[in-house]
């Protein structure tokens, strides 16, 4: 039996939708879509049969009766289909969330870091943070039809721990729009290398480089730049040593970078069809060269347990 039958028979399942929308938007909009498709092929069905000639031997309040009850049935038959009318209204939503999202991103942005930009727009180096907050504007492009992650449940970690994935979250679906990659994943990740934020990158005047993921600065990197003391592993050996970093106008610019990194090397295309597995894709990522750390695939997948509080997800 279709669980979205209630609404053409009660207005009243709306209000059960409407709370689910407030925990779970995504899936709310699809089943809204589905909803109103359902709908929508009712009434074509309705006016199809209206349209039809009658001969009037059946006519009665039973037959139309029946007919109401059968039309509702093929239009619950017919609705929610891949390639459907559903899916384009989903699609249309699933698109409205990511403005939403988006919009949220930037002020969460706009309001961490007011103070910073005061400071910056009057000292000299207000042209490489406008320069960033720019390329953070330049993200990559969203994969439509992609439905965002449910927050996690943030009941098990700790108060730093919770706020730090709350802080990320949104800078997190907006990548993982444009990978495949679960948000909680990419918060792992950017938990695992920051510390939960605790140990970021710094420039030299202590200011904070906003690179959660430990990016290092190649010479194709044309940005800010920092310095700072890593630990890198050669044929086993852990060795402390001074490595070049990326630095960030803001952390919605370090998630872009990320996505733009995952999505443009070549070395993380399995690591991305992956994205469907934790235990595969934290492997991935050390197969991949992202860390010299022998055992990064493994202290990869238990922070982004942790960041899953233990897999127990909101619904």
């Amino acid at each position: 039996m279709n669980p979205l039958a209630p609404l053409v028979a009660d207005s009243r399942s709306l209000d059960s939708l409407r709370a689910q929308a407030a925990r779970d938007p995504a899936s709310a909009g699809r089943k809204a879509a589905t909803q109103f498709e359902a709908l929508f092929m009712k009434q074509v069905l309705a006016s199809m049969r209206a349209a039809m000639p009658r001969s009037g031997m059946w006519d009665g309040p039973a037959q139309s009766v029946y007919e109401d009850m059968l039309d509702q049935q093929m239009a619950h038959a017919v609705s929610g289909r891949r390639g459907g009318l559903a899916e384009v209204i989903a699609r249309q939503l699933s698109g409205n969330v990511q403005g939403g999202l988006k919009a949220q991103a930037l002020r969460s942005e706009a309001a961490e870091h007011a103070p910073t930009m005061a400071v910056a727009a009057r000292s000299p180096r207000a042209a490489p943070v406008e320069t960033g907050i720019r390329r953070a504007l330049a993200a990559p492009d969203v994969r439509s039809g992609v439905a965002p992650s449910t927050m996690p449940d943030l009941s098990r970690l700790d108060g730093a721990q919770a706020g730090f994935v709350q802080r990320m979250w949104p800078h997190a679906l907006l990548a993982e729009q444009s990978t495949g990659v679960p948000a909680a994943w990419i918060v792992g990740q950017a938990a695992l290398e920051s510390g939960w934020g605790r140990r970021e990158i710094r420039t030299a005047d202590g200011a904070v480089s906003h690179n959660l993921f430990g990016i290092k600065a190649g010479r194709n990197w044309d940005g800010a730049v920092t310095e700072a003391t890593t630990t890198e592993y050669v044929d086993g050996r852990a060795r402390r040593q001074v490595e070049r970093f990326r630095a960030y106008g803001s952390y919605a610019e370090a998630f872009t970078d990320w996505a733009r990194l995952m999505v443009g090397s070549a070395r993380y295309g399995a690591v991305l069809r992956s994205a469907g597995d934790v235990r595969a894709f934290s492997s991935g990522m050390q197969k991949a060269g992202y860390a010299t750390d022998p055992e990064y695939g493994a202290k990869l997948e238990r922070t982004i347990n942790r960041t899953l509080a233990l897999g127990r997800l909101v619904l």
